[in-house]
């Protein structure tokens, strides 16, 4: 199984500085922000699966099982997701449901807005 690589803030301070010196957009697949979207979105979807497998699920045989890789369009293009997944395929994520290709445009914005006012990625997801 592949390691995830952590988070670089020491990157996304460098990208931002120069993004918004030169006008660029921040968002979008190439924006300094959009590795922080996916990392706070898929934080999300593991604190979920957390929560829905407790003690019950485990005693029934239900565990994690992977991931899935899911593509979702956001107002400023795709991200590419690795969504959990458990083995009896119960789980029903709530911030990205099953089968939901298209972030909510009011959703992109929230996340980065409670990031920037200094919440932590475990306390947004």
């Amino acid at each position: 199984m592949e390691q995830q690589e952590k988070f670089d803030y020491e990157e996304l301070k460098r990208k931002t500085l120069e993004q918004l010196r030169s006008g660029k957009s921040l968002f979008g697949k190439d924006g300094a922000f959009a590795p922080l979207l996916k990392d706070i979105l898929e934080a999300a979807l593991e604190g979920e699966m957390e929560a829905y497998l407790d003690d019950e699920q485990r005693a029934n045989g239900n565990r994690k099982n992977g991931k899935n890789r899911k593509r979702l369009k956001t107002a400023d293009g795709t991200i590419d997701l690795e969504t959990p997944r458990d083995r009896a395929s119960s789980f029903e994520p709530q911030i990205i449901k099953k089968r939901e290709t298209i972030l909510a445009e009011s959703l992109e914005n929230k996340i980065i807005g409670m990031y920037g006012h200094g919440m932590s990625l475990r306390d947004i997801s």
